[in-house]
This record gives structure tokens, C-alpha cells and sequence, in this order.
């Protein structure tokens, strides 16, 4: 007998239902799977279908079914042409069932009507998904509706370089200490530019290297707003809190006042940036845990707990100690018969299960779903993978689920690059940030 899920909807149910007796017969289907974000150590986020697959026709064939999956994989390394590749095909009409992306994507999406709501493919009190941390779902979410299934999760720490931290006068116990006197906020940000500069001074790093934060936009820039005390959302409002965002642009002002990061960094080659911080060219850096795998595998770092020490960002002043997660969620694309769609549901699910996600987050150096992932063997076996968990999530925040975020994103950076590099003084940036976000975003932004 197949045990059908629980649905929103009769009329969906009936509908599958009926394909579920075609099944019946031979079937043969094709599911395509796209992921952005996604290099040499992501393979799992589009293999995992495949394993999810063969496990479905299995189970398929053990009911008397004939069930032929053919998983179509496109991985893509960057998010600029994996989200412009999506947007034509959706124009086309031609969009991938299922795509793991930010949950970020979830809100804007939702509303264009290019996904539809997992929560109606798939009970979500059933093993595995009941299984996956709540916090996590709900960043899966919009409006009260659950519209994907978390692929993964991270946490951005700080990194520092051992060798440097002890030749700036830090002992063994000292360094060790560090991550839980960041923790309490013992340890600021106001130290962590005092050490940058003292690792230059001693000419332990060239000048423009003491602290070598990320090269581009992303997610990580919102975690020092947070430091300084910023809020991003409340009572699913945008919030801008001008005093926060002062300080935060003017610590990166700061930075380059100091002489210990460069001016025009942001937009330097990504891969030298890995040698650089892989190698002990950079004092203290930020970053995501992922990073982990590439410093060792493809950067080289095998003695990576010999050499980096890795903490919550620092509090700043009218903050506390933070990291953030961007999970990266399943999401089945709108456009696409029932039938199929529920297939897609089911692989999305089977692929969620402990074992198979654990391969991903190892591999790759994220962190688990669920409370019985990190009980896996591969999992709990992995030093990386503990401590990180341990450390780093409990502190996590996440970019909001908000339609409109995205538009405040856009103003959030342009000022801040613009008060990094100089073009504007950190007063004028952070008044034609008020202005723009006022102008653009209207009632959906809260002024502070």
C-alpha cells in the first residue's frame, strides 16, 4: 500500500492520487536539480538527489512498481550566473524542478510565483524533516508558510593565525581562551584592530593585511551591523538602526585609517585571497566554516588546527558576539506537473535523511540539519564539524525572509563600500543610506 502524504488540498491529493495508480506501470521521469554557490566540495547538494533517487526506486520496485529517475545535475560555482541562468529559464518556462539556493530567495520568489510551498508535497511531522532543527525551518519559511527544506547549515566565524597571535605576546592557553572570551564579550572588535595593527608593526604581515575581511558582498557584512547592536527585522519589519550602522561603517573606516586593511580590497582576485589567509599572509580574517575544506583541501592548510584559532565575531560597542547562518534550502520550482513535482518533494525528502545530508556537510564543512546528523558516525567523528557546532550555532542570526530585503541589501553595501573606500565620508553614507532606504522602501522599513 503507498502511504500517501498530508495535504493542503483535496484536490491535490486526488490529483495524486491518480498518478500514484499510474505508477503503477512503468514510469519513467526526469528531475533536473540546479545549486548555486556550489564548487569542488558541494558536489552532495546535487548528488544527493541522485542517491535519494535510486532509494525511491527501490522502494518502488519492492511495492511492484517500475519507477525510472533520471536526475539531471547542474552545479553552479557562482551566484550571479546561477541566478541569471534561473531567471531565463523560468521565462522560458523551461526552470529545474528543484533548486538548492539562499533562503533569502525564498520571500521575493514567493510572491513571483516561481516556487511553490513544500509544506504541500511532503508531512512535515513525519522523519526525517520533523527531525530538522526548528530555528532552521523557519528560516525556511515566508509568511507562515513553509516553502523549502533547509540543504545545509553554516556559521561565518573570525579566523586568527596562531603563529601571529603569539608573536604579538598571546601563550598557548591564551589563544585558546579566545573563543570563549569573544563569547562573552571580553574580546571586541576594538581588540581585534589593536592585534592587526600590532602583527604589522612587528612586520609579521605586510601593511593592508592585519585584518583581510572578505572581497565582495555577502551576507558576512550584516554580522558587524549586528555586532554594533543592529537589528535587521522585528514584527516583520525591516529595521534600520542608524547609530548601529554608523558604527559599523565606521569600523571598516577605521580599518583603513589604521593602515591594516586595504582601500581598494574589495574586488581583489578571490584565489589570491585564499593563498594569502591559507598561508599566514593575513593576521585575522572572516569567513564561513565551509572555509575549512577549502583551506585544507584545496589550499593546502593540513595543519589547520596547528595554525587558526576560530571564533564568534567580536561584539562591538552596543552589541554582543554573533555569527550568522545562510542555509541554503531545497525549493521546487513552480511550472511543472503534480506528478513530477511530488516526486521532486519525495527525493528532497529522502535526501534530508541524516546519512545522506551528513556526506555534504562533511565534505563540504557546513554544519547539520538535525540533532541526529550530528550523531552520524562521519559527523560527531569530525573535529572540524564538533567544535564548530558547538561553538558557533547556538550564537547563529539569519538574513530575514523579507521581500523587500533585498532592496535594503543593496543600499546597506553600497554605502558601506563607499565609506570603505573613501568616496564618502561615513556620515554622508550612512545619511544617503537613511534617505534611499526611506525613498525605496517606505512603510516596510523602520527608521531608528
Amino acid at each position: 500500500m503507498t502511504v500517501l502524504p498530508i495535504f493542503k488540498s483535496a484536490t491535490l491529493a486526488a490529483v495524486l492520487l491518480a498518478s500514484t495508480a499510474v505508477l503503477a506501470s512503468a514510469k519513467d521521469v526526469t528531475i533536473s536539480v540546479w545549486s548555486g554557490g556550489s564548487g569542488p566540495n558541494d558536489n552532495y547538494r546535487v548528488d544527493a538527489i541522485e542517491i535519494a533517487a535510486d532509494l525511491l526506486e527501490r522502494e518502488a520496485a519492492i511495492r511492484g512498481e517500475e519507477l525510472n529517475i533520471t536526475v539531471e545535475k547542474t552545479p553552479y560555482s557562482g551566484w550571479e550566473e546561477f541566478k541569471q541562468a534561473l531567471t531565463l529559464a523560468a521565462e522560458a518556462k523551461k526552470a529545474p524542478n528543484i533548486v538548492a539556493t539562499g533562503h533569502e530567495d525564498i520571500g521575493p520568489w514567493a510572491q513571483a510565483g516561481l516556487i511553490v510551498p513544500v509544506e504541500d508535497y511532503m508531512d512535515l511531522d513525519s522523519w526525517p524533516i520533523s527531525d530538522i532543527f526548528p530555528n532552521l525551518m523557519e528560516i525556511a519559511s515566508f509568511n507562515g508558510t513553509v516553502y523549502g527544506i533547509p540543504q545545509d547549515a553554516e556559521s561565518r566565524p573570525f579566523f586568527f593565525w596562531k603563529p601571529h597571535m603569539k608573536a604579538i605576546g598571546y601563550s598557548d592557553a591564551d589563544i585558546d581562551a579566545l573563543p570563549a572570551k569573544v563569547e562573552k564579550g571580553e574580546y571586541t572588535l576594538k581588540n581585534v584592530l589593536e592585534d592587526a595593527k600590532k602583527m604589522q608593526d612587528k612586520g609579521l604581515v605586510q601593511p593592508g593585511y592585519g585584518f583581510y575581511p572578505r572581497t565582495s558582498n555577502g551576507p558576512d557584512y550584516w554580522q558587524f551591523y549586528t555586532s554594533f547592536g543592529g537589528v535587521m527585522e522585528e514584527d516583520g519589519k525591516l529595521v534600520f538602526d542608524k547609530m548601529a550602522m554608523q558604527r559599523a561603517y565606521q569600523y571598516f573606516a577605521d580599518l583603513v585609517a589604521a593602515g591594516v586593511t586595504k582601500k581598494n580590497h574589495i574586488g581583489m582576485p578571490g584565489d589570491q585571497w585564499w593563498k594569502e589567509v591559507a598561508t599566514g599572509k593575513a593576521g585575522i580574517w572572516h569567513g564561513g566554516t565551509w572555509h575549512y575544506a577549502r583551506l585544507v583541501n584545496q589550499e593546502g592548510l593540513k595543519d589547520f588546527f596547528d595554525n587558526v584559532q576560530f571564533t564568534l565575531i567580536p561584539a562591538g560597542e552596543g552589541g554582543k558576539a554573533n555569527t550568522l547562518t545562510h542555509p541554503l534550502t531545497y525549493l521546487l520550482m513552480a511550472g511543472h506537473d503534480q506528478e513530477t513535482t511530488q516526486i521532486a518533494a519525495d527525493l528532497v525528502k529522502l535526501a534530508s535523511e541524516p546519512r545522506i545530508n551528513a556526506l555534504h556537510a562533511i565534505k563540504s564543512a557546513h554544519l547539520g540539519i538535525s540533532e541526529t546528523e550530528t550523531k552520524v558516525e562521519l559527523y560527531s567523528t569530525d573535529r572540524w564539524a564538533s567544535e564548530a557546532t558547538e561553538r558557533l550555532l547556538p550564537h547563529a542570526n539569519a538574513m530575514p525572509n523579507n521581500a523587500e530585503f533585498g532592496k535594503y541589501w543593496t543600499i546597506m553595501w553600497k554605502n558601506l563600500e563607499a565609506s570603505w573606500t573613501g568616496a564618502k565620508t561615513v556620515d554622508a553614507a550612512v545619511n544617503d543610506a537613511e534617505t534611499e532606504v526611506k525613498a525605496t522602501l517606505g512603510d516596510s522599513i523602520v527608521i531608528r
